[in-house]
């Protein structure tokens, strides 16, 4: 493994306890360096290693559409380590004090984490380093390039990432090895009864393992992803079927709402059930039409990695400050331009807007918990004409789209809804009311591309 893709986060002298790989981001047992990582510190120091994951309550505005697609993985996940030999812990609660409980109690010697650029991960970090007395080790095993790598800069876009990312490609593209496997299953309990009996994730119903507030059936009506099956088996059929029935149509169909024509790997992506180094190594061995694939590995690659970039560079990803200097401005001068239409948040989120399109789309992401990406961009560009500001634009969206999308709360969304809302790795465009110099989309130019009405009739029950 390319030693780049590793930074120290806590440095000194291992204990001589097990290794721990503290399982966030990245939830899967194949390709995952993080793992790997964990399991090399492991045989060298000739310990076990073993996996823990902390369920965060309240995360980024989740509901139970998303723990249980997450858990029901999670469950896949633990059946797999054991296959190997590694313990699964399953710990609740705040990240920043459970994972040094468990260090402590259970006599690790060292940890080991996977990346994330969002601040909530980063602020779990800071919180446990400063408790622990072991080395701790942040491994990017989400991105082909190294985020840290890629750029040590915000890049203004997709052009000025793109060959940065080209050329440190070949360095990073390589092969996973397999997982070796503890030589027994290790006996590991804690030290002290302070901790409860962690639940034996495979053992319980997802019922039992959901935040209280989620438990009962009707504390979320949007609650079981019926569209998309959780885990990592799940997430590599989703590819190999995109790659045998949709890639080599991919150039010409992925803008169309109405077609089947786009991967659907995203939620996959976003819980970690798949390498995008994976996506990527399968994606070459295909004999697809050459412009799909080039369209393809732009998104699975360059697109998704510029979406990390600026999260990780940009601390307030989410905030109107977060903007271009150029985007701020013409929405500001344009900030009070007559609005023919206010919806509040409810009126959005219950999709009962002038606009038919508009409301299909919200009714594609509360039905199946995932909108097409053509969609998302109309959608939060007509938020943005509805909304009275544009910072209750960007709170609106960002609301919507951590609620109902199975892949919300992740770098890719954040990046979007600032470039539909607020022109990051965009240019200026023709100025006019409301947008100002900001990319415009309409209904008339949707018609263009599609067949609208086909798109409404779907989702008009």
């Amino acid at each position: 493994m390319n030693s780049k893709r590793i930074r120290t986060l806590k440095s000194g002298k291992s204990g001589n306890g097990p290794v721990a790989y503290w399982m966030s981001r990245d939830q899967r047992v194949e390709d995952n360096w993080a793992l790997l990582f964990a399991r090399g510190i492991a045989l060298e120091a000739d310990v076990p290693v073993v996996v823990v994951f902390c369920l965060a309550n309240g995360f980024l505005g989740a509901v139970r559409r998303h723990y249980e697609f997450m858990l029901r993985g999670l469950q896949e996940v633990d059946e797999a380590l054991a296959k190997k030999k590694i313990p699964f812990f399953f710990l609740s609660g705040d990240p920043g004090k459970r994972i040094p409980e468990f260090v402590r109690e259970y006599g690790i010697g060292t940890l080991v984490t996977d990346f994330s650029p969002l601040r909530v991960k980063r602020r779990w970090l800071e919180k446990v380093a400063p408790e622990i007395e072991v080395p701790f080790f942040e491994v990017d095993a989400h991105n082909i390039v190294p985020c840290w790598e890629a750029s040590q800069k915000q890049e203004y876009a997709a052009y000025t990432l793109r060959p940065k990312l080209y050329r440190l490609l070949p360095e990073f593209l390589e092969e996973y090895p397999e997982l070796e496997a503890n030589i027994e299953f290790p006996e590991i309990s804690a030290s002290s009864g302070k901790l409860e009996t962690f639940p034996k994730i495979q053992e319980n119903s997802i019922e039992a393992l959901l935040p209280e507030e989620f438990r009962e059936e009707n504390a979320n009506s949007f609650s079981k992803p019926e569209y998309f099956e959780p885990g990592e088996t799940a997430a590599r059929r989703m590819m190999d079927d995109f790659f045998a029935r949709k890639l080599e149509s991919y150039f010409t169909l992925r803008n169309d709402p109405t077609k089947d024509g786009i991967s659907n790997l995203s939620p996959y992506l976003h819980f970690g059930n798949i390498s995008a180094q994976r996506v990527v190594f399968e994606l070459e061995k295909t004999k697809a039409d050459p412009e799909s694939k080039k369209a393809f590995f732009e998104e699975i690659f360059v697109r998704k990695e510029l979406a990390d970039n600026f999260c990780y560079y940009k601390l307030f990803y989410d905030n109107f400050d977060g903007f271009p200097e150029w985007a701020r401005k013409t929405l500001n001068y344009h900030r009070h331009d007559r609005r023919d239409h206010l919806y509040t948040l409810e009126e959005f989120e219950a999709g009962k807007t002038h606009d038919p399109l508009w409301n299909a789309s919200q009714k594609e992401l509360l039905i199946r918990g995932k909108m097409h990406g053509y969609m998302r961009m109309y959608w939060a560009k007509k938020i943005l004409e509805w909304s009275e500001s544009p910072e209750k634009a960007l709170e609106i969206a960002i609301y919507l789209n951590n609620r109902y999308e199975l892949d919300g709360r992740d770098p890719n969304g954040y990046t979007g809804i600032a470039w539909s809302i607020g022109g990051v790795h965009d240019r200026a465009w023709k100025e006019r009311e409301t947008f100002g110099k900001l990319r415009y989309m309409s209904y008339e130019g949707c018609k263009r591309k599609f067949d609208v009405k086909s798109y409404i009739s779907k989702y008009s029950t």
